[in-house]
């Protein structure tokens, strides 16, 4: 039921949610401030009255206003009309997630109502926020910035200095280098709170921005801020498959967090407000929790579950087999492919993936683009290989790369240029593909026949879909700004996805992007799987595996198991220790290990399927904390309600033996058993008294899953 109510008498809102305390308050001016947000209580006390005005809920900025209030660089605070808007009503209704709250402001001479957006989730501490602006002007409004979370009074409860008691987290990521959490206090970072009271001059923002359509090519769209003094944290994430931006700074003599898409200043996005029309924010999703890391990824691990697109493959937690990495490597044929195949079956494989090289009988990089089988690769043609692996009681799938052709492709030459991203005139390079844009309904129809000539003909249940080129700034056809034209075009390629999934509901569809270059909740909304990485040492993958459930949920981060060829047992058993704690995706010359090696795959695939229906509930939690490259140990442990799994790595230490610290049984009554490999040498403890568990490996890169009944 829908209620809404006018808050003229009674000044202050107060809501308490899922353990979400969210306080506001109309100002005597009409504007609506937003004074806490937080898993505590609120204590008025703790904001002087004369502060109260750089507490906006909500900051929208378009051209040809002043932003009179005292504002340095180029911070997103004191917008205009942002700074001015006047509350008018709230809405409180229930929807199938749970509780709603949708504030309505307005200014008078623009012409414009904004919508700020508050969804909760039943049972969840995560509140997902976006931005929704309506013109009811006479007159275009051209937007240039809109946040889709605003808060300001970080770190304002207690009494430590905000410099020495805040500590935020940094998802650092890069190719083949991805997940790599920093933290930093913020004066490291250059924001210093120890100066003259209520003073708000700094002209420092700690900014974090992605531009362009890799949306994780730099950095995770997330971030964590801990005050160690009284325990608040918050965990957020920005739900964008393209351009994105967070910025920490302050104003009023207080620290504010602000979450957003693209903007104009850091994206060369600006979208023309016509009267009547309308611009919705991509969302965000902020986690407010006293506990720390761990408890806030639980909450927001339930809640990238719950926003999720409900699918089979996310329950089964099939295991895939890819003929890519330290195998084919792009080149396959029907003759190198019958040996896999076989290999893939005996050891346990579902899924069986024929990556990328199977559309060209030579050089393929700049020619992709027409999907058709290479005859001189499949005498016998791909459909039989298909049917081959089909026989062999797996599902076949392929490796595509749809959003793009490559300039020496036939057709790319015979398109028009409005099926691609052009600027100044001139289609979009780069690494010799054009990208396409799937805001023409020419393109999505040729990417639908694409999809249904592989499902219909070829019979594939699984699609790995990469992307390999970066097309920067967006495009001017058709297009407000480019970073319009961009945000538009990944918008419409979500819609695509989606309209296939309905076709397909069963069809898997891996998220690649060069591994995990675009690592985000649009995406992952949509797809049940994720590449975490193409890194080629399966010693460094130990890091991402360890450190992937912290930014996506464990069942749907895909890891390499690679055996080598001539690799003993302990490298087989590392690199399946990588993969059987997440998602397993095989690879390695299967065929070509010795028969111990191929003991152990089978082994780690067999105990894998008894795990995988704990591994799709589970939370995480780092007993040695969140990976480096260079850690000489790694740990991950899952948990469920009865039932913990770790998985310990031994690099390159010169001890022998490691404590893993168990703090959530916090002395409860516990078991803790070798899982995988069953028989390998290891010698382990479990210290009641002090919930942890001892590990000695005897050799250098080795690797351990154990199981902690409690």
């Amino acid at each position: 039921m829908l209620t809404q109510k006018n808050v003229a008498v009674n000044k202050m809102m107060e809501f308490h949610e899922n353990g979400i305390y969210m306080d506001l308050e109309q100002a005597e001016d009409g504007t609506l401030k937003l004074l806490h947000f937080s898993a505590l209580p609120f204590d008025p006390e703790q904001i002087p009255e004369k502060c109260k005005r750089g507490f906006r809920l909500v900051e929208v900025q378009v051209p040809g206003l002043d932003r009179p209030e005292e504002r340095h660089g180029t911070k997103f605070v004191a917008t205009a009309p942002g700074y001015r808007l006047q509350f008018g009503r709230y809405e409180d209704e229930r929807n199938e997630f749970g509780r709603k709250l949708t504030f309505i402001t307005s200014d008078e001479e623009t012409g414009l109502v904004v919508h700020s957006c508050f969804q909760f989730y039943d049972g969840i501490s995560v509140v997902r926020s976006w931005t929704e602006v309506e013109n009811h002007g006479s007159e275009t409004q051209t937007l240039e910035y809109v946040s889709s979370f605003a808060l300001t009074g970080l770190g304002k409860g207690g009494l430590q200095k905000r410099d020495d008691k805040l500590l935020l987290s940094i998802p650092h990521n890069s190719w083949q280098r991805e997940i790599q959490w920093k933290t930093f206090t913020l004066p490291e970072l250059g924001i210093c709170m120890n100066q003259p009271e209520y003073a708000s001059r700094s002209s420092k923002t700690i900014s974090i921005t992605n531009i362009g359509n890799w949306s994780a090519k730099e950095y995770i769209p997330a971030g964590f801020l801990e005050d160690t003094e009284t325990g608040e944290s918050l965990l957020w994430q920005i739900e964008q498959n393209g351009s994105w931006h967070w910025e920490i700074s302050d104003q009023t003599g207080f620290l504010y967090l602000q979450l957003s898409g693209p903007s104009e200043t850091w994206a060369h996005w600006s979208k023309d407000l016509k009267p009547g029309d309308r611009f919705v924010t991509v969302p965000a999703a902020v986690s407010p929790v006293c506990g720390g890391f761990e408890k806030a990824n639980e909450e927001m691990t339930k809640y990238r579950r719950r926003i999720r697109r409900p699918n089979a493959d996310n329950e089964k937690l099939a295991v895939i087999f890819n003929d890519y990495m330290n195998c084919l490597w792009a080149d396959p044929t029907t003759a190198k492919e019958l040996p896999l195949i076989d290999a893939a079956a005996k050891a346990g494989c579902d899924y069986f993936v024929i990556d990328a090289g199977w559309y060209s009988d030579g050089f393929w990089w700049d020619s992709v683009g027409e999907w058709k089988p290479a005859p001189g690769r499949f005498p016998e043609g791909l459909k039989w290989l298909m049917d081959h692996v089909r026989s062999k009681g797996m599902i076949p799938g392929v490796w595509l790369e749809i959003e793009v052709m490559g300039i020496n492709c036939e057709l790319a030459k015979k398109l028009p240029d409005d099926w691609f991203f052009c600027r100044h005139g001139k289609r979009v390079y780069d690494r010799s593909r054009y990208q396409l844009d799937f805001r023409n309904p020419e393109v999505r129809a040729f990417a639908d026949e694409i999809i249904d000539r592989f499902v219909n003909e070829y019979h594939v249940g699984y699609i790995k879909m990469d992307y390999n080129i970066e097309p920067g700034i967006g495009t001017e056809i058709n297009a407000d700004s480019y970073g319009d034209g961009l945000l538009e075009h990944e918008r419409a390629y979500l819609a695509w996805l989606d309209a296939v999934f309905a076709r397909y509901p069963d069809l898997i569809i891996e998220n690649c992007s060069s591994g995990g270059l675009r690592m985000d909740y649009a995406m992952l909304s949509r797809y049940s799987i994720q590449s975490t990485s193409d890194v080629e040492d399966y010693r460094y993958y130990a890091t991402i595996a360890a450190n992937a459930p912290s930014v996506l949920t464990p069942e749907q981060a895909a890891v390499w198991s690679y055996p080598l060829s001539d690799g003993d047992d302990e490298q087989t058993a590392f690199n399946m220790v990588n993969a059987m704690m997440l998602r397993i995706h095989q690879s390695g010359h299967l065929a070509q290990i010795n028969p111990s090696g191929k003991k152990l795959v089978k082994e780690g695939i067999r105990t894998y399927k008894r795990m995988r229906n704990d591994i799709r509930k589970s939370f995480a939690f780092w007993p040695l904390g969140m990976s480096d490259y260079d850690d000489p140990w790694v740990s991950l442990g899952l948990r469920t309600e009865r039932t913990a799994y770790v998985a310990v790595w031994r690099r390159n230490s010169s001890d022998d033996t490691v404590v893993l610290p168990i703090e959530f049984l916090n002395r409860r009554k516990a078991s803790a058993e070798l899982l995988y490999p069953a028989n390998a040498p290891c010698e382990y403890s479990w210290n009641p008294g002090t919930s942890s568990l001892t590990v000695r490996l005897p050799e250098l890169c080795s690797a351990r899953i154990f199981r902690i009944r409690f």
